[in-house]
């Protein structure tokens, strides 16, 4: 195609993406059906996944739980089960490559092809680069990063064939700005946030627009995993929140989900604001929760 009328087309789609936009503004999105969807959720035995899985069974979808824990497990599917949710158990250490893989066949085999997929499981120690141990980071690529190809490769081809489904990448805000203390686990989650990316545009090349695409990044969550967190301008989220917003942002197709969404104001300033201000903005947050900081000294 002649250049000059691929930029007409692009400047067209610019035009009208803004538009879209803002008439979606004023006029709620449509929202799918999800009740006769088997969902899959990864960490479903406590904090957000275990929220999601309860949003999910108020909307009568059929669950698959994985997690590390039976007990978690349990509990999170009798919560769903009252709500009337066809719920199925398993449990998985996500860190295992070939246990992902051997549970994701039985899953196939007994229940059924998985048409959303979210990618829950993850770990955090909260510590610096000279602190945290060999094995803890090994452990964080392993569950927040790894574990997400192992599923989505288990699970994909059947969206595709089908040209039907939804992989839902559960990343973090400290995805897209770092955070002191935390390097294993922002590493991780700036590597989550490009795997939803690039499936997203590599979807997208395969011309398969039915298979969608999210991933929710929100600020600290209440989970229990980070001790004590506390920041001057921005709220400690509660799983329930979180949950809604996910569960509104898949019955939407929305690809990135910011909780809360002045979180994205925050990214636009990492761009444009000079190295100096933005380790005074930094500071001004006042982000605090427990964590181990290496002496200095040598071992």
């Amino acid at each position: 195609m002649n250049l000059f009328l691929e930029i007409l087309i692009l400047l067209i789609t610019i035009i009208y993406s803004y538009l879209e936009a803002l008439v979606k503004l004023f006029i709620p999105a449509k929202r799918k059906s999800v009740s006769a969807e088997i969902v899959l959720i990864t960490g479903a035995g406590h904090g957000i996944g275990r929220a999601t899985a309860i949003e999910f069974a108020k909307h009568q979808s059929t669950l698959v739980l994985w997690n590390i824990s039976k007990h978690g497990v349990e509990e999170t599917a009798d919560e769903c089960r009252r709500l009337g949710a066809t719920v199925h158990t398993f449990v998985v250490n996500c860190s295992k490559r070939d246990e992902i893989y051997s549970t994701a066949e039985k899953v196939k085999k007994n229940i059924g092809d998985v048409t959303i997929l979210v990618n829950n499981a993850g770990v955090i120690f909260c510590a610096d680069l000279l602190s945290i141990q060999d094995h803890q980071v090994q452990n964080t690529f392993e569950v927040n990063v790894l574990a997400h190809f192992w599923t989505t490769r288990a699970f994909l081809p059947a969206m595709m064939r089908n040209n039907h489904g939804h992989v839902v990448t559960i990343a973090s805000s400290a995805g897209h700005i770092g955070v002191e203390y935390m390097i294993g686990y922002c590493s991780s989650k700036y590597a989550a946030v490009g795997f939803h990316t690039a499936l997203t545009a590599e979807l997208s090349a395969l011309g398969k627009y039915g298979v969608k695409t999210s991933c929710l990044c929100p600020v600290f969550v209440n989970t229990g995993f980070v001790k004590n967190p506390s920041t001057r301008l921005l709220p400690i989220l509660k799983t329930k929140t979180v949950a809604q917003k996910l569960l509104d942002g898949i019955l939407t197709n929305k690809k990135m989900i910011f909780v809360p969404s002045s979180v994205r104001l925050f990214l636009f300033l990492n761009f444009i604001l000079p190295e100096r201000v933005l380790v005074a903005l930094n500071k001004l947050q006042e982000i605090k929760f427990d964590t181990v900081i290496h002496d200095g000294k040598e071992e």
